[in-house]
C-alpha cells in the first residue's frame, strides 16, 4: 500500500505490520473499531451485541452480533495476526445458538445493548429505522444466519474448511485486516478474501436459486413477489425515459430501492404512511454529512420546487434529507402500494420526484464531499 502525495507526484509506500508489533488489542482495538464502523466489512450493517454470553447453558460469548439490511443475523468473529485453527468451530456454535432466536428475543437483545453502549433510543423503532419496514414487516432471523470472519492471517485448515462450506450453502466471508504504518501514522486495511467480491453475487444468485422457500409465509412471499414487481416496473420505466438512476440497481425484495453516490444513497422510498425520495446517509454518527449539506440549506430550498425535510435522527447513526408527497397527492392515491391500478400515477411521482431532488442535492453534495474529504 502507498500514500499519494500530491504535492510533489509520488508516492510512498507503507511498512506492512502485526498487530502485536502496534500493541492492537483484539477486543479493546479491532473489535470496536467494527463495532463503530461496520461498513468497513462492505455493507450497512447494525450491531446489536458485542461480547454476548446469554446463551441457555454456556458461558461462551461471541463477539459481534449484527443485523443486516434483510434482517438477517450476522455472526462476527476477530481475530488478530492469526485465525488459529478453532475458528470455525467456534463459529458455527454461536451461530447455531443464534439459529433459534425470535425477534422478540433479538429486540430484547438489542434493547439491552443500546441501554448500555447506546443512547437510550428504542430498540424496535431503530431496527425498523435501519431496515425502513414497516412495524408489520418486523420479521427477523427468517433465512440462513451468516458468519464474517477477520483477521490478519488465515491459516489453511480455516480458508479450506470455509470454502467447502460455501459450496454448501453455509454464507461466510473472510476478511484480512492489515494494519500499516509510516512514522507515527498507523493505517488499516480491509479486504475481502474469500469469496471474492467480485463472485460473491454470483455465488449468492446461484444459492438463492437452490434455497428450499418453504419455510416463508405466504403473506411474505406475496408481499415480496409485489415489492419485485413494482420496483422492476419502475426501473423499465426510468429506462424508457432515458433516466439511468437505477441502470445497475436490481429490483429486490425491500422498501426501498437506490443508488450511491459517495457515502450517501438517492433512494425511492416506500414510507411506512407516505412515498418519498430522499438522500440517505447510512453512517452518520456525528452528523457530519447532514450538517455539511445543512450549510447550504438556502440554497437548497430556494432551487426545489416542494417541500425539503431535515432529519438528523438524533441517537441513531443515520441522517436524512428527504421529499414526501403532499397530503393532497397522498390522497389521491389513497397511500395504496397494495393496489396495482395505483402505480401508473405512483411511478410517475417518483420519477419526477426524483429528477428534480437529484438534480438539485447532487451538485451540493458532490461539492460538500470535497470539502470533507
Amino acid at each position: 500500500m502507498y500514500r499519494i502525495n500530491k504535492t510533489n507526484n509520488n508516492v510512498t509506500k507503507l511498512e506492512q505490520r502485526l498487530f502485536k508489533e502496534l500493541r492492537i488489542k483484539e477486543r479493546e482495538h479491532l473489535q470496536e473499531w467494527i463495532a463503530k464502523n461496520p461498513d468497513m466489512l462492505g455493507e450497512e450493517l447494525l450491531i446489536i451485541q458485542k461480547e454476548f454470553s446469554g446463551f441457555n447453558d454456556t458461558s461462551e460469548r461471541l463477539d459481534l452480533l449484527a443485523i443486516d439490511r434483510d434482517g438477517g443475523l450476522v455472526i462476527i468473529e476477530n481475530k488478530l495476526d492469526d485465525t488459529g485453527k478453532n475458528v470455525v468451530w467456534q463459529a458455527l456454535k454461536y451461530t447455531s445458538y443464534c439459529s433459534t432466536l425470535t425477534t422478540a428475543q433479538i429486540i430484547k437483545m438489542y434493547q439491552e445493548y443500546i441501554d448500555k453502549y447506546g443512547n437510550g433510543e428504542d430498540a424496535k423503532e431503530s431496527l425498523l429505522e435501519f431496515l425502513e419496514w414497516e412495524e408489520e414487516e418486523l420479521l427477523l432471523n427468517r433465512n440462513d444466519q451468516r458468519i464474517v470472519f477477520v483477521s490478519n492471517n488465515f491459516r489453511k485448515e480455516v480458508t479450506s474448511t470455509v470454502i467447502w462450506l460455501l459450496k454448501h450453502d453455509i454464507q461466510i466471508q473472510c476478511f484480512r485486516a492489515i494494519p500499516y504504518s509510516m512514522g507515527d501514522e498507523l493505517f488499516l486495511q480491509m479486504e475481502q478474501i474469500i469469496p471474492l467480491p467480485e463472485t460473491k453475487e454470483f455465488m449468492i444468485d446461484a444459492q438463492e436459486k437452490e434455497k428450499d422457500e418453504k419455510h416463508k409465509s405466504k403473506s411474505v412471499e406475496e408481499s415480496e413477489a409485489l415489492l419485485i414487481k413494482f420496483w422492476g416496473q419502475l426501473k423499465h420505466h426510468l429506462v424508457e425515459q432515458n433516466i439511468d438512476f437505477l441502470e445497475r440497481v436490481s429490483a429486490h425484495p425491500k422498501h426501498n430501492i437506490g443508488f450511491w453516490k459517495g457515502h450517501g444513497k438517492f433512494a425511492f422510498c416506500l414510507g411506512r404512511s407516505n412515498f418519498r425520495v430522499e438522500l440517505y446517509f447510512s453512517n452518520d454518527p456525528d452528523k457530519k454529512f447532514i450538517d455539511a449539506m445543512a450549510i447550504h440549506k438556502d440554497e437548497i430550498e430556494n432551487s426545489f420546487v416542494g417541500k425539503i425535510v431535515w432529519e438528523r435522527l438524533e441517537n441513531k447513526r443515520a441522517s436524512r434529507i428527504k421529499h414526501e408527497m403532499t397530503p393532497s397527492e397522498l390522497e389521491k392515491l389513497k397511500g395504496r402500494f397494495n393496489d396495482e391500478t395505483y402505480w401508473e400515477e405512483l411511478i410517475a411521482w417518483y420519477k419526477l420526484a426524483m429528477v428534480k431532488f437529484y438534480a438539485t442535492l447532487y451538485p451540493v453534495w458532490e461539492k460538500v464531499q470535497k470539502e470533507i474529504s
